[in-house]
């Protein structure tokens, strides 16, 4: 004691703890508690955040002409310098930006360039801080640092421009925007970071630093403004420059792999973050071509004449193959040699996990030749798998100094194939599909026939060595499937090959077949946990975007088989993934004849046992355990006691995967061997995996209700059991399964399915089922107010009853559904109100409910009260409700009419006038609401004086739908909505000042509207008025008619090949309205019939009406045809029910009297139409 007693002070910036009395170590020892009175208590600032402050306070009293400035700066630099500022390592240091900024400011003005030691510690201190304190520096700071920075590099000796370079990049991180004053210094013509930068900068230390600093100036972070695009582009094309560029002589090849990871960088933050702007094809095909190169850097053995530039063709592009090294085939003996070894070093074994150990093998395996399709089973040859970049160490020709320096460059080399896939991934982001469709075969290959295999993603999937690289092809692979579904659709192999070519459907399907080959060997070699999840998820995109339909079958099943075992692997990410792919796979193009073989077939574990259990993965030597499984787990694989409840082939006809995800959402896990299984044998699957199982059953419920519905009890009780979970997401899911079955057996009732009785889930488990599920928790979920998510999802789950089964529900679990949807239409919430709105919309038309007036009334109320919602959404929705419950009005009985309220009907049709001005997504179903309350307005109303202002509204909404710019889908709703209308006989047509806009509209449209589909709902509604006197006088029956006339000339001219699938529709529909008004004209349109038949028009009509009589076209030809021959008056309307009909017109017109002109315009019609029957009765 009296020697510490007697120590001197402590220097400063080093700690001083106090003594404690020792203490025997024991397992009785109490817990160590700080303490307490006056004992020793820690400091609550960090040592380096008062040490900072000391310094900063000293360095601000300081001026430039103080004295000892010198030896003082020096001093306080070293002490700020010696400190770490990390907050990962001290969380606690607070360090005020505004200190920091102010600090460097200050300190700029006290250090002159002429001094050049002071120089490098200030730019050392500036990265120190900014770096670690990750300061966001103010625009005075920026400046001052920014101007410092740049006159140092013209100022100091070359020696110091490294560190003063590193300053300069670490102030301009991310600031790029913000230093416009100063880009023309950086990057202009004789900018000092192109001086740097360029080609002829001999220093590859200061070449590397120029372009990180040009990095972090293209760099850009959410929230800030881009850089300007011209010095974005000419950044992007100095980092281009560089990467084209060769190793320098007498240069050394790790410095130059950190030239190119700087530029690789850059290249990447300039493609990140938007759509591509550097040019065209050839500019795209340089950056394709250099990244091609670059994600082999460091292959050894590898010699390849590499293109510059890379074309967009429909056919692969091959590199051409340079002579073999001399030396290779030597190294290929010693390999032979070595391969009896079955020894394996600590390097190897930790391969899997570390992620950057690279292998030494230089064979030239990258070019060797792959297993065929039939042989992707678990049985490859494990010599073939075995990575070819891979030697024992014992081979190794290298000192340990040596072996050093060569694991560093292969290290690096990994770096920079890593930042090539990123590049790449980049571009892909950036550039628009179609455009890089055309570059797929250069980094997908279709299995040349002959010669080397391509050197493609796919190559580095399979054969390299560093775990973070392969996770980096496949994620670019990823992103190139995603989305490919238009572009592979193109695929097909199930005709017969030709042998005179090779059709472009059918290369395409065999780049397919080569990506499930590739992907599948990987599947079953890979060994790290990261890669294998991406591998997993890349079979994920495949699966969903390839045309399996138009592929020959089999893909799936080897599929089905590799990715089984995986469903039990010890990591949750990889489990996750797995129940990701069967998401995809039951919904790709479902039903798919393939997958439903799967599901129905029991499992067959003899073939699905893990690979790197139950053979050799190529990534490992004989004899040695993978790193992600203990032996016990490999011995145990095929069906291990310790996953009891994962279904077994035992279980006959039942489905496996349906069965799989029941067990993962409610039955514990008991292969407690992740870190989230530490509690024990009860404990459930993660989160993650539960809710992914959720989904695959609703996918499997959606696309292969067929088979499911025999678990109605299982889905249910999984339902209920979710739906009890404190989890919100698990609640939420099991909410979206029971809409998913609920849905099914709707889709199952309905009679344009034409589901057999016999096939369908019986009505009395119906009942039962929804019996017991609104009997269940699910109430529990449409009233948790705190999950507005979970709630809109109750209330689409209540929508999917079926209405046969609501009817036979105990009255008051009917006022139940009712009752909750009308009350959470008053939630602030949009999403519940919209959801509530929505079931409201669907229960109107239940034919147990439609005709109960008082549901009908509360429905119509909050239906108008949603109307005035601020939100466009509920809005939306309820025009929608709306365009329901007036679809139900039209249809009901008299006694309805007459007890439904005036006055709730005058409110409807002024708030539907009102949402017909409202946006497009309101607009398209008010308009339709329009439609059916003016089909139902009774005359007694229409005379009603409150009335005749809000019908004039109506109609002249309508109107002004039908000619205004909105999108097709309101038009031709509005122009269906002026023919319903006109299908009420009350309503005053003929003789309403608003009745000539109608008509004038529906001309107008038909004849120049470039959507077929409105011109085939405004000819429909022309031919709607059943009476003459509807159409008004002469003048505007003789307009009507020559509208039609027209528009049956000119219905094959369009520019748009999608409009003309729809011409014979139109023509059809447009012949039906002719043949229409020629049934109900009178003797005074008799002058206008005759001018229009007499003569060139009238050729073209006569063979028009003759096809449509004879239906020849557009009648019953499905899809839209039919939807026109509906509009037109006619379901399925008979050619003989057509004649007949005309037949009568002819009889009716030979019956009317007149005298003079009329007589002779008369005549002529009546010899149109002889010539018409006679025409069609030949035939």
């Amino acid at each position: 004691m009296a020697a510490q007693e007697g120590m001197s002070a402590p220097a400063p910036g080093h700690r001083v703890f106090p003594a404690f009395p020792p203490v025997a170590l024991s397992a009785e020892a109490a817990p160590f508690t700080p303490m307490a009175g006056d004992g020793w208590r820690p400091d609550s600032s960090p040592e380096a955040e008062k040490q900072f402050s000391r310094c900063a306070a000293k360095l601000r009293a300081l001026r430039a002409d103080s004295g000892q400035l010198r030896e003082e700066l020096n001093l306080l630099f070293d002490q700020l310098l010696s400190e770490n500022y990390n907050k990962t390592v001290d969380p606690s240091i607070n360090i005020q930006p505004e200190d920091v900024c102010s600090l460097l400011r200050h300190v700029s003005s006290l250090v002159p360039l002429t001094q050049e030691h002071l120089v490098i510690k200030l730019c050392q201190l500036v990265h120190r801080l900014l770096n670690q304190l990750k300061v966001i520096m103010d625009q005075q700071t920026l400046d001052v640092l920014v101007t410092y920075t740049a006159s140092a590099l013209k100022v100091c000796s070359t020696w110091t421009h490294s560190d003063v370079l590193l300053a300069l990049s670490t102030a301009v991180y991310g600031n790029g925007a913000q230093c416009h004053r100063h880009l023309g210094d950086l990057l202009g013509e004789d900018g000092v970071l192109l001086q740097y930068s360029s080609l002829s900068q001999p220093n590859m230390e200061l070449r590397r630093v120029a372009l990180t600093c040009m990095t972090n100036i293209c760099l850009r972070i959410p929230g800030q403004p881009p850089l300007d695009d011209q010095y974005r582009s000419l950044c992007f094309r100095v980092f281009l420059k560089t990467l084209h560029s060769p190793k320098p002589p007498n240069t050394d090849e790790l410095f130059y792999c950190l030239v190119v990871q700087a530029a690789l960088k850059g290249l990447q933050c300039c493609l990140s973050g938007g759509k591509w702007k550097f040019g065209g094809g050839e500019e795209l095909g340089s950056v394709l071509a250099v990244l091609k190169r670059l994600m082999f850097q460091g292959a050894p053995g590898l010699s390849v004449d590499w293109p510059a530039v890379l074309y967009p063709a429909p056919l692969p592009q091959y590199e051409g193959l340079s002579a073999a090294k001399p030396s290779s085939g030597v190294r290929q003996n010693k390999k032979k040699k070595s391969k009896g070894k079955g020894k394996k070093t600590k390097t190897e074994e930790s391969r899997g996990d570390d992620g950057e150990e690279e292998d030494r093998e230089t064979v030239p395996a990258l070019q060797r030749g792959g297993v065929r399709e039939g042989e992707t089973s678990t049985k490859i040859s494990a010599s073939f798998l075995y990575p070819s970049w891979k030697r024992n160490s014992s081979d190794s020709e290298f000192s340990d100094p040596e072996g050093n320096a060569q694991s560093k460059l292969r290290l690096n080399h990994a770096r920079v194939r890593q930042g090539a896939l990123h590049c790449l991934l980049a571009v892909v982001k950036a550039v628009e599909r179609r455009t890089l469709y055309g570059y797929w075969s250069s980094f997908i290959p279709d299995s040349p026939v002959g010669g080397p295999p391509p050197l493609t993603l796919l190559t580095i999937v399979l054969k390299d060595p560093s775990p973070k690289v392969r996770l980096c092809a496949l994620q670019v692979l990823c992103a190139m499937l995603d989305g490919s579904r238009q572009f592979l659709a193109m695929a097909e192999d199930t005709a017969s090959p030709r042998t005179s070519y090779t059709p472009f459907s059918f290369t395409l399907a065999t780049a397919v077949r080569e990506l499930h080959r590739s992907l599948s060997l990987a599947l079953l070699a890979e060994t790290s946990p990261q890669t294998l999840t991406q591998v997993i998820k890349c079979l994920a995109y495949l699966v969903a975007n390839a045309p399996y339909h138009r592929l020959r079958p089999g893909l799936l099943t080897q599929l089905w088989k590799h990715i089984r075992p995986y469903v039990r692997h010890r990591d949750v990410n990889v489990r996750v993934s797995v129940m990701t792919f069967y998401g995809a796979l039951v919904t790709t193009q479902a039903p798919l004849p393939e997958v439903q073989l799967l599901l129905r077939q029991p499992d067959d574990s003899g073939s699905s046992s893990t690979p790197q259990d139950s053979g050799l993965s190529w990534r490992q030597r004989d004899g040695m355990s993978s790193p992600s499984r203990t032996p016990s787990q490999r011995s145990s694989c095929t069906q291990s006691p310790r996953v009891p409840r994962t279904p077994q082939e035992g279980d006959g006809g039942q489905m496996w995967l349906l069965q799989l995800c029941v067990s993962l959402v409610t039955q514990p896990r008991e292969d407690q061997s992740d870190s989230e299984g530490a509690g024990g044998g009860t404990a459930l699957e993660p989160s993650p995996v539960r809710l992914e199982a959720l989904q695959v059953l609703s996918h499997l419920v959606r696309g292969y209700f067929s088979l499911t519905k025999v678990y109605l009890c299982e889905i249910g009780q999984v339902s209920a059991r979710c739906l009890g979970e404190s989890d919100p997401s698990l609640q939420l899911h099991g909410a979206k399964l029971l809409e998913e079955f609920g849905t099914g057996i709707i889709q199952q009732y309905r009679a344009e399915n034409n589901v057999p009785e016999t096939s369908r889930v019986p009505l009395k488990q119906v009942v039962q089922f929804w019996s017991e599920v609104l009997s269940g928790p699910l109430n529990g979920a449409l009233q948790n107010e705190q999950h507005p998510t979970l709630q809109a999802s109750a209330c689409d789950t209540l929508s999917s009853i079926l209405p046969q089964a609501f009817a036979q529900l105990p009255d008051k679990t009917q006022m139940m559904c009712i009752t909750v949807l009308l009350g959470l239409t008053y939630i602030e919430n949009y999403l519940v109100k919209t959801a509530a709105v929505r079931a409201l919309g669907i229960y109107v038309l239940f034919p147990c409910l439609r005709e109960d007036v008082m549901f009908v009334a509360d429905t119509a109320n909050t239906v108008l009260a949603a109307l005035d919602d601020r939100s466009t959404n509920v809005r939306a929705k309820a025009a929608w409700s709306l365009g329901n419950l007036t679809d139900t009005l039209i249809n009901i009985g008299v006694d309805f009419q007459e007890e439904f309220s005036d006055m709730l009907l005058l409110k409807m049709l002024q708030a539907a006038t009102r949402a017909a001005a409202d946006k497009d997504r309101v607009k398209s179903n008010a308009v339709r609401a329009l439609g059916n309350l003016l089909h139902f307005l009774r005359e007694s109303q229409m005379t009603r004086s409150a009335f005749q202002r809000p019908l004039e509204d109506a109609v002249r909404a309508l109107v002004k739908t039908v000619q205004s710019e909105a999108t097709m889908k309101v038009r031709w709703n509005a122009c269906y909505a002026l023919g319903n209308a006109f299908r009420n006989p009350a309503l005053p047509l003929g003789k309403s000042p608003w009745s000539h806009d109608a008509f004038a509209a529906l001309c107008h449209v038909v004849t120049s509207c470039k959507n077929f589909k409105v011109r085939i709902k405004s000819a429909a509604a022309l031919a709607v008025p059943a009476h003459r006197g509807c159409y008004g006088d002469t003048k505007r029956f003789s307009c009507v008619w020559q509208s039609l006339a027209t528009a049956l000339e000119n219905s094959e001219d369009t520019n748009d090949f999608l409009e003309y699938r729809y011409s014979a529709s139109l023509r059809h529909t447009l012949s039906h309205a002719l043949l229409h008004l020629l049934s109900v004209s009178q003797l005074q349109d008799m002058t206008a019939l005759r001018e229009s038949l007499d003569g060139e028009e009238g050729s073209s009509i006569r063979e028009h009406l003759i096809k449509c009589l004879r239906a020849e076209e557009g009648a019953g030809g499905g899809g839209e045809e039919a939807e026109g021959e509906k509009d037109a008056g006619g379901d399925s309307c008979h050619s003989q029910q057509r004649i007949g009909g005309l037949q009568q017109t002819l009889i009716r017109l030979k019956g009317l009297k007149a005298d003079g002109e009329e007589e002779r315009s008369k005549e002529m019609v009546v010899l149109f139409l002889e010539d018409l029957l006679k025409t069609c009765e030949e035939t």
